[in-house]
């Protein structure tokens, strides 16, 4: 009842508060992106600040952890700013009609810059052929860099952060090849690895496309917090809580993505009994892992919130996921399912 309340607490302060505050960062951000001079980059910057707003969204409760106001709105630029430098390059790399593994690379290299507060800027552009952008990808990073150099404990940090953001990049360069040729390659990296946590290789894929886990690390920085707090952390989000995150992303994707021959790690479960049970694999996982962390109120929100988050959208509501949407939301619990409503009535009214 106690970790209840706490998860309460926080909600009401993200809902009243982090909220509103994203919704100013993002406006900040459109009226930047709508003065970018080539229509393509214009173009996807805008719809990615438009279509992925929930994203920015649900970073923005790692902003609540803080109880100083003034770290937690260095926090949410933070958040803000490298989700949206995420959304942003995930649409250059996947709606331009461009194939460069080369060109992923360097527009990546924006996502990592963005998190060494002290690093070198790079052409995130040169090789891709569209690069006229006013300075808009560059006003990201400076921004986000800027934010993270306020936490006191960001340093100590860095090195875990550093670890999942190239896990991340890795994900987002591979990921947007040719059919085949993708698959392949994230196999032969992560295969290893999952055998190490007992995961299918498209689990520990699906795990590394999570920035969750970086979001709770930049929180943890904003308190001057142990190596050995960042370790759990780490070790709690990945694989664990980011792969649930994904996961349930891929799950509700999955007749989209089949239309547009994209990438979906769920697609390689041999059926919907299959993947109800990992998906409680995830769930357990998390949920006993949270528990052992500081503020376990906060992560188990996080970890219920998911399923309440991804299974009240539409896409959910597909006749041939119903019955795995019942398994996930009687696993998460009787908190997931009163957030589950929450989450419907949210969409509803446009909040998220």
């Amino acid at each position: 009842m106690i970790l209840q309340t706490k998860s309460l607490v926080f909600l009401q302060r993200m809902l009243f508060q982090s909220f509103p505050a994203v919704e100013k960062e993002l406006s900040n951000w459109r009226h930047v992106a709508s003065l970018i001079p080539q229509p393509e980059l214009r173009k996807q910057a805008l719809a990615s600040l438009r279509e992925k707003k929930f994203h920015c969204q649900g970073g923005s409760v790692y902003a609540t952890l803080s109880p100083s106001k003034s770290l937690r709105r260095q926090l949410l630029k933070a958040i803000v700013s490298l989700q949206t430098i995420s959304d942003y390059l995930d649409n250059l790399s996947d709606r331009s009609g461009i194939v460069n593994e080369d060109a992923f690379r360097q527009l990546h290299l924006a996502f990592t810059d963005a998190l060494t507060p002290e690093g070198r800027d790079h052409d995130y552009y040169s090789c891709y052929p569209y690069f006229r952008d006013g300075g808009y990808l560059a006003a990201l990073v400076k921004t986000c860099r800027q934010a993270l150099a306020d936490l006191p404990g960001y340093k100590k940090m860095q090195g875990h952060i550093m670890e999942l953001a190239h896990l991340y990049c890795h994900l987002q360069i591979v990921k947007h090849l040719e059919e085949g040729k993708r698959e392949a390659i994230l196999k032969k990296r992560l295969e290893p690895l999952a055998q190490k946590y007992g995961l299918y290789w498209w689990e520990l894929a699906a795990a590394t496309g999570s920035t969750l886990g970086i979001f709770a690390l930049m929180a943890a920085a904003a308190d001057d917090g142990s190596k050995d707090g960042a370790a759990a952390l780490k070790e709690t989000y990945f694989p664990w809580i980011g792969g649930l995150h994904i996961l349930l992303d891929y799950f509700i994707d999955q007749q989209e993505d089949r239309r547009g021959g994209d990438l979906n790690f769920c697609s390689f479960y041999c059926s919907q009994d299959e993947a109800a049970a990992r998906f409680k694999l995830f769930l357990r996982q998390a949920k006993d892992k949270a528990a052992g962390l500081p503020e376990p109120g906060f992560h188990l929100l996080v970890v219920k919130g998911l399923p309440a988050l991804y299974l009240s959208d539409f896409k959910a509501r597909d006749p041939g996921y119903l019955s795995t949407c019942k398994v996930i939301l009687q696993e998460a619990g009787a908190f997931s399912q009163q957030l589950f409503l929450l989450c419907r009535f949210l969409r509803r009214i446009g909040v998220i």
